[in-house]
């Protein structure tokens, strides 16, 4: 069929790859097939999730695909013209929307025209980033690639059942500016969100502010640490859930942060800690980015026009596996290099890539 073959490899996350060759296929127009996909796991092939975020990305771009079916092991993809408009992708469980919106996204911004995205499912589940981390890191960092994205959190959605519903619109662009993301700056402002939804007392998330609050301020003394405490109004929140994200802000623009989920049996303050630690990690190892949107400007970075550089802590594994597929279907030129700068904690890196410039010729 002259397109790339993937061949997923039993210890990676099937669900990322899936991910990012499909998006990558349909700005490329190259033709995919995957296989192995998820062989290894206890439920093999395409989850409900998988197969939404295919469903959609195949309607974005007019393409076809055979083995899309839950359950399959094996998927050809061959994109078309993509298309801007509303489109619809409902997981009909507790599956990520943030997930979903990171397979879409990359393909809406080069379509002809506006495009609003209407996500259905797990809002602030597992195993995924948080809706809460989506608008407050992951919107302002990505729009410095020169693009512009609305999110409005319509509904919130919990684990088992999910029946979040996001909207996302963002408009095409010709062409992706490259970032420098090297200079993290200072640590400015420290603030958050501890949120219960459903049965559950605003006292959860009182319990898991203060005690994130308490563990940030015995290693950061001198910043004020605002982390609010919200019970969701039930008319946005769909079923019982609790969570917290805290995020730091920087004198240079950067944002990284800290998140956890609640669940049953889980103690609150246990919660809250998880996030703390979490955000403290990612600013001990001095870099620009933290380790959950390292892999997320993967693929931007190699469509942007010209070099683009970030400094990071260790590298994931999520991200070498979409720095390995972006350079298999893009033109793309990753290199990645241990930070040189004496200031460096001995664990930061700088990712560079020189990206491909690719054209809206939707447009």
């Amino acid at each position: 069929d002259g397109g790339p073959h993937v061949e997923i490899p039993a210890l990676q996350g099937g669900g990322q790859i899936l991910r990012v060759t499909t998006a990558l296929s349909c700005l490329c127009g190259t033709p995919l097939h995957v296989k192995n996909i998820r062989a290894g796991r206890s439920q093999p092939g395409l989850r409900p999730q998988h197969l939404s975020g295919l469903k959609m990305v195949r309607d974005l771009c007019n393409g076809q695909m055979e083995g899309g079916e839950i359950g399959s092991t094996e998927v050809t993809f061959v994109p078309g013209k993509i298309q801007g408009g509303t489109h619809v992708a409902d997981t009909k469980t507790a599956g990520s929307v943030c997930l979903l919106m990171q397979v879409a996204m990359p393909c809406v911004l080069f379509a002809a025209s506006p495009s609003e995205l209407r996500l259905k499912g797990g809002t602030n589940a597992e195993m995924a980033p948080q809706i809460d981390y989506t608008v407050m890191v992951f919107k302002p960092m990505v729009e410095k690639f020169n693009l512009t994205l609305d999110c409005d959190i319509k509904r919130r959605g919990y684990y088992p059942k999910g029946g979040g519903e996001v909207i996302i619109r963002m408009s095409p662009v010709k062409q992706l500016s490259p970032i420098d993301l090297t200079d993290r700056g200072t640590v400015t402002k420290i603030h958050g969100r501890a949120f219960v939804a459903g049965a559950l007392p605003v006292k959860l998330a009182k319990d898991m502010a203060s005690a994130a609050g308490r563990c940030i301020r015995k290693e950061i003394r001198d910043l004020d640490v605002n982390i609010e405490a919200v019970r969701e109004p039930d008319n946005e929140a769909f079923g019982t859930g609790s969570g917290i994200i805290i995020v730091a802000e920087t004198s240079t623009g950067c944002l990284l942060a800290g998140s956890s989920l609640g669940k049953r049996g889980k103690n609150a303050d246990k919660v809250g800690i998880e996030a703390a630690e979490m955000l403290l990690g990612n600013l001990r190892h001095g870099g620009a980015v933290d380790d959950y949107l390292q892999d997320q400007l993967i693929i931007f970075m190699a469509l942007a026009n010209g070099l683009s550089r970030v400094k990071t802590g260790p590298i994931t594994l999520h991200t070498k596996t979409a720095i390995h597929f972006a350079e298999q279907l893009t033109k793309a030129k990753f290199t990645v290099a241990k930070s040189e700068e004496d200031v460096s904690p001995k664990d930061a890196y700088i990712i560079e890539c020189q990206g491909v410039g690719l054209l809206n010729t939707n447009l």
